[in-house]
């Protein structure tokens, strides 16, 4: 069973289809922030947070031994439903725990 406490965000969990499309969307984003262009971009695992809105800490895989963490808020259907990179950590590795961080 998932814990999640009022307010604060899920415990990780396996990354979706829905997820990867997310990621899909901002990749951009961070490819912007970063410097860097990244031909693997794969989501592995992910947490959530319901605000005004929806907080996403996602874990993906850019190849070789390159993790990142990236913090994406999407906003609510009534607000246009974008998405955008809130941060980005780099220099992660597989086994690196999904912390919040940022915010």
């Amino acid at each position: 069973m998932t814990h999640v406490t009022c307010g604060g965000f899920t415990d990780p969990r396996p990354a979706t289809e829905e997820i990867q499309e997310i990621c899909d969307e901002v990749k951009g984003q961070v490819e912007e922030r970063t410097k860097k262009k990244y031909e693997i971009f794969r989501a592995l695992q992910y947490r959530s947070q319901v605000v005004e809105g929806t907080n996403y800490l996602i874990k993906i895989h850019a190849g070789g031994f390159s993790y990142l963490h990236v913090m994406v808020f999407e906003a609510l259907p009534c607000y246009g439903g974008e998405k955008s990179v809130t941060g980005v950590q780099q220099g992660h590795t597989s086994q690196d725990d999904l912390k919040p961080f940022g915010m």
